[in-house]
């Protein structure tokens, strides 16, 4: 296998350049096969990457961009009003063959647009689903769709489970367990979409579909990947983001209230650290938007720099497994 190229749009998330920047240098020295593309206002990214020693710039370019796609442009604008945007050169880049994937923490609808109109859809998919890791107590459970898709008929869902299936099973998943979504585990419950889709899935050859789960078995981790539109994924996701926050930070008041909570606290901290490290939004950033003829990760918005890393690990993963190649392979096969 070639080395591989992964394209940045360096302009988009809350942090900005600046932290893109950081977190493209610390993969390139984690990972030293790797090749990144940076793209967007070129004089900018060329002097931050001057403030640090050592880069090796053979292995990282620069592709200049003269606009920039803003968190509250529509994907109208980001679609005919913008044709130099960092975002749309950086897939324009994948679809040409330059790169092997495009990393953006930028407006997701526009992403989402862009990447539909520039790379296309493999055959077989509707529409493209967001996909990505929540930590459960078995290990991890591939969730999707997080917010593409906010309306899904019962033929979407049975898509994402399939495409959901094969990219656990790429991560390492054997027969991965696939489930739905649902208020409840009986056949009865559960809106009309919800319960064709079950029919669907238990006629799937070759899938292991599960049944239904509830919110709690998915962190119990009663299956490997958990199938919704993307309404429900979206709050789900962002809720456990914010539920996971929310504890460590109240763990951390608790032990610091007097002293011998602070002497408790001292003993039990490196433990709590470990926890609060496995269960941090950042170490699992990376939405997949899978569906597409190419490897396109969303970056959560406002990641920092370790963040926006781990979404470059992510599309390093899909690129060293072919996701897109073993996608088209098993949709053939199951739609």
């Amino acid at each position: 296998m070639s080395a591989p190229v992964i394209a940045i749009d360096a302009m988009g998330g809350d942090f900005g350049p600046r932290s893109i920047v950081q977190a493209s240098i610390a993969c390139l020295l984690a990972t030293p096969s790797l090749h990144l593309t940076l793209v967007g206002q070129a004089s900018l990214l060329e002097e931050l990457i001057a403030r640090h020693s050592g880069v090796d710039r053979s292995r990282l370019l620069v592709v200049n961009a003269t606009e920039i796609i803003t968190m509250d442009d529509r994907p109208s604008l980001a679609l005919r009003g913008k044709p130099d945007s960092s975002m749309r050169v950086a897939l324009r880049l994948l679809a040409d063959g330059k790169a092997q994937a495009c990393v953006s923490a930028g407006n997701t609808g526009a992403l989402m647009a862009l990447s539909r109109f520039v790379l296309k859809t493999l055959p077989g998919i509707d529409r493209p689903a967001m996909v990505a890791a929540i930590p459960t107590q078995r290990g991890y459970c591939q969730l999707l769709d997080l917010g593409a898709n906010v309306d899904c008929s019962a033929e979407n869902l049975y898509q994402f489970a399939v495409m959901g299936s094969v990219a656990a099973e790429a991560l390492g998943v054997a027969r991965p367990k696939v489930a739905l979504l649902n208020v409840g585990t009986e056949d009865i419950k559960g809106n009309q979409q919800v319960k064709l889709a079950a029919s669907l899935l238990q006629a799937a050859p070759g899938l292991n579909y599960v049944g239904f789960v509830e919110g709690d078995g998915l962190y119990r981790g009663e299956a490997d990947v958990v199938v919704c539109d993307g309404f429900v994924g979206n709050i789900l996701l962002k809720s456990s983001e914010g539920l996971a926050t929310m504890i460590g930070e109240r763990i951390e008041t608790l032990f610091r209230r007097n002293v011998l909570s602070r002497a408790v606290g001292a003993l039990a901290m490196p433990l709590l650290k470990r926890l609060k490290a496995d269960l941090a939004p950042a170490r699992h950033n990376g939405a997949s938007f899978l569906g597409l003829q190419g490897i396109v990760v969303k970056s959560h918005g406002s990641a920092g720099a370790q963040g926006f890393q781990s979404a470059i690990q992510r599309a390093l993963i899909e690129i060293q497994e072919n996701l897109p190649e073993r996608l088209h392979g098993r949709l053939e096969e199951l739609l």
